[in-house]
């Protein structure tokens, strides 16, 4: 799979990019900072689950959105999970080529066609990764002169994430997420992805989290670990602060990570704020069966796929 930021050509004007989920493989939310975010460390990997964007020049003011559903969320067993993506202004992809049109000066606009595979409300990352495949594309149809610094500094305006979706690579996140230490070597697992219908608010999963200062550092031991491809020393630091609360807030999570227990799930851990859970698995073999129970014992959403981490230094252009 390759990351969102390989442009792939499609008609004149138009490029066709794919923008890849993220797992939270560790998050370990640290302080409450004075700016009202919250401090966190968090070792965030990409996924072989991408949105796919068609993406065209529009004449100047024109911003147009059409968001179609496709992959898992746009099957019938699915479509609980093909909700809560708007096609206007309050869209990260439409913020986002608003944004760079006004602060490069650009007399133009863009006509978007977003196909959704990543269900959204699950910690997956689906809506900030559409932001930076859009700021990327913009960047290539406009031709304007913007380095990748640039960009990540003027996406961390519109969400904490989306900078390390430029980053191509697994990276450690701290400060609020917009600041990013890329990280090699890390081998490309199977992973079972499952999502309960429930989706779940970061602001309130958030609000009902404790804090965890004495994980400082973990994310970094995590990453030690997987690039020694040493799973049983880097399982006990797979932690997720917002598992807890997003029990709470949603009995359905509850409920699914104790059926990925049930059916021999090696480590199951919520991603993000959730709802969306994942395991890690050891073979291709171990993760078809996890999510062959998973699909049997009726999740709407699930999904055998792998990490797909980079190697830093790859460019969009």
């Amino acid at each position: 799979m390759e990351h969102h930021k390989s442009l792939q050509a499609g008609p004149a004007d138009e490029l066709v990019l794919d923008a890849p989920a993220k797992l939270n493989l560790s998050l370990a939310v640290l302080d409450r900072r004075q700016d009202g975010f919250h401090e966190i460390e968090s070792l965030m990997v990409p996924v072989s689950v991408s949105d796919r964007l068609h993406v065209q020049r529009a004449p100047a003011g024109v911003f147009s959105l059409e968001v179609t559903f496709a992959g898992k969320i746009g099957c019938e067993t699915g479509q609980s999970l093909a909700h809560d993506v708007p096609e206007d202004e309050n869209n990260l992809v439409l913020r986002a080529a608003r944004l760079l049109a006004e602060r490069s000066n650009c007399d133009a606009g863009l006509t978007i066609r977003l196909e959704k595979h990543i269900p959204s409300g699950a910690g997956l990352g689906g809506g900030s990764s559409d932001a930076a495949a859009t700021f990327l594309a913009a960047v290539k149809l406009w031709n304007l002169d913007w380095s990748l610094d640039q960009l990540v500094t003027l996406s961390a305006e519109l969400g904490s994430d989306i900078p390390w979706f430029f980053a191509g690579t697994a990276g450690v996140v701290s400060g609020r997420g917009e600041q990013v230490t890329p990280v090699d070597g890390i081998p490309a697992y199977d992973v079972v992805i499952a999502c309960p219908s429930e989706g779940l608010s970061t602001a309130q999963v958030y609000a009902a989290c404790e804090l965890d200062a004495h994980r400082r550092g973990e994310a970094s031991a995590l990453a030690t670990a997987l690039q020694g491809n040493v799973l049983r020393q880097a399982l006990p630091l797979m932690h997720n602060s917002l598992q807890e609360p997003a029990q709470t807030l949603a009995p359905s999570v509850d409920q699914l990570l104790t059926d990925m227990a049930k059916h021999n799930a090696l480590h199951p851990i919520l991603t993000g704020s959730g709802s969306a859970c994942f395991s890690v698995c050891r073979t291709t073999h171990e993760a078809r069966q996890l999510a062959a129970s998973l699909e049997a014992a009726g999740w709407p959403y699930v999904v055998a796929t792998r990490l797909a981490p980079r190697r830093r230094g790859h460019r969009p252009w």
